[in-house]
């Protein structure tokens, strides 16, 4: 007979919307989670209640082991198992601690009176802490509550981690036969159980889990062998998956620091393309500057070439000045440079003996007299150009200005 389904609960709307508000709050009252992973919190448990509505998320008080206390989410409620063709439901607080999720949640077990952590279970100590390989195997973000669950269920399944407490008085009833008797009179049958209804307890609508190990027969061991077989080999595929993802991951990692320095370098040759383009741009209006200076060259070339063989070339009046301080200092550098070249001359004449050493000294005397005055009307010459740029400047500013 399948069990019926259990009353409809708060959907996931009200869980998101509780949940916001515990997550949102400030001051004393604030969860310790970091405010990047919150939304990532919030997706779980409400995914975790929408697929197991026995499990209930609030804020509670949590103690570590060092004695430090702390106001975390929890998960509190059951997880449906099945065992022997029979649905139970083993009570459990699923705690997210500070670094949830990039940490794997506490899980504990939470037994009422009547029932009793089996000693030595492969998965739970004696305190009713949990501990399985999707725990010791957790990959933040892909790792969630709810394949946490389907795990916990499927484990516990296999070997449940909870007993009821034996009743002495049910027992002396039930067997009435005397301490002596051999096992194989015994009564061979598993203790009646319920299956989950949708009316009764959080725990299963008063449904018992299977008596302890010293008061029902012993497994077959077929079954013990192929359950440990099942575990093992479920051990080794979350440990070869845990391993498979870390390559991957620093795989992806590398591949990601290769494709920022391609990046990198993409922009930097896209940069030196830009201003080898930028350049040749400028290299080519130079050329066009180039050969328009030198079409001109050209033409004034043609133009005084007949000039020259016919000898009737003006050597003054070749170079024309703008205005007469230009002609002024073009004067006086021409005068300047004459003196200089014919002392240059007295000097190369008097160490040949071509001319006596007195007359040598007395037009050296006079001609470094002349060169004396023109460099001194050079240095006004270009005074008086500095100023006249100076006014010229003064005159044009009112015209940037605007």
């Amino acid at each position: 007979m399948v069990p019926p389904r259990p009353a409809p609960g708060p959907g996931g709307q009200y869980w998101s919307q509780f949940l916001s508000s515990l997550l949102s709050q400030r001051g004393p009252s604030a969860l310790p989670y970091a405010e990047d992973a919150k939304w990532l919190i919030r997706q779980h448990l409400v995914a975790l209640v929408e697929a197991f509505p026995t499990l209930q998320p609030k804020a509670s008080h949590f103690t570590h082991n060092d004695g430090r206390g702390s106001h975390l989410l929890q998960a509190e409620g059951t997880v449906p198992i099945v065992y022997g063709g029979a649905v139970y439901n083993i009570p459990a607080v699923i705690w997210l601690l500070e670094t949830y999720p990039r940490s794997p949640p506490a899980v504990f077990l939470a037994p009422t009176r009547d029932m009793v952590i089996k000693p030595g279970h492969p998965h739970v100590d004696g305190s009713g802490h949990v501990s399985v390989p999707y725990l010791r195997n957790w990959v933040y973000p892909s790792s969630n509550l709810v394949d946490l669950v389907r795990t916990l269920s499927h484990f516990f399944g296999q070997d449940p981690p909870l007993y009821t407490r034996p009743n002495p008085n049910a027992v002396s009833a039930t067997d009435p036969s005397p301490p002596s008797a051999s096992p194989s009179q015994s009564p061979r049958h598993r203790p009646s159980s319920s299956r989950i209804s949708s009316q009764g307890t959080p725990y299963g609508g008063g449904g018992h889990l299977p008596q302890s190990p010293q008061h029902r027969p012993s497994d077959d061991r077929a079954e013990v062998f192929r359950r440990n077989s099942i575990n093992k080999i479920v051990e080794m595929v979350h440990a070869d998956t845990s391993s498979l993802r870390k390559s991957r991951e620093l795989e992806m990692e590398g591949l990601f620091a290769a494709q920022a320095v391609l990046r990198q370098r993409d922009e930097e040759l896209s940069r030196g393309l830009r201003e080898m383009q930028e350049e040749k741009e400028g290299l080519e209006q130079q050329l066009q500057l180039v050969l328009m200076n030198a079409d001109v060259l050209e033409s004034w070339v043609k133009e005084n070439e007949s000039k020259k063989r016919r000898d009737d070339v003006d050597v003054d009046g070749v170079f024309e000045t703008c205005d007469p301080l230009s002609r002024q200092l073009m004067e006086f550098t021409a005068a300047d440079l004459a003196v200089e070249d014919t002392i240059y001359s007295l000097d190369k004449a008097v160490r040949e003996g071509a001319i006596p050493f007195d007359v040598y000294l007395k037009n050296t005397r006079a001609l470094s007299r002349e060169q004396f005055f023109h460099r001194a009307t050079l240095a006004k010459v270009r005074a008086a150009q500095v100023q006249v740029q100076i006014k010229n400047m003064a005159a044009r500013a009112p015209q940037y200005a605007t």
